[in-house]
């Protein structure tokens, strides 16, 4: 795996990931993580949960993930659209609860999978 430099604002990560799109979701779900219980909330829809990140998003971070193999503010860093990979990241999420629920599996809230 590559080594990649992502940077969204004022906030930054290191890390090993297959691809540029992994990377940045790396970063996405280090911001994300405290936003997890609402994937617990059953009275919350996927549309509620999504809106709920979107603002988050919107105050928290920059328009786009820059991403790089070469080092942090680089020029050349491949942009990658701050809401396309929260809507990843929140399909993600989405999908594991679903994956939760529909495989009987004691409930194990997600706040405490995305705190590890």
């Amino acid at each position: 795996m590559a080594k990649y430099y992502v940077q969204c604002g004022n906030r930054s990560v290191v890390v090993e990931a297959m691809d540029s799109q992994a990377a940045a979701m790396h970063l996405m779900d280090l911001v994300m993580k405290p936003h997890g219980w609402i994937y617990d909330d059953a009275d919350l829809s996927d549309g509620d949960r999504h809106a709920h990140l979107a603002i988050e998003a919107l105050l928290t971070l920059a328009p786009e993930i820059r991403v790089s193999e070469q080092g942090l503010d680089r020029g050349d860093a491949t942009p990658l659209g701050t809401p396309e990979i929260l809507l990843l990241w929140h399909q993600t999420m989405s999908g594991l609860s679903r994956l939760f629920r529909s495989a009987g599996l004691a409930p194990k809230p997600l706040r405490e999978l995305t705190a590890s």
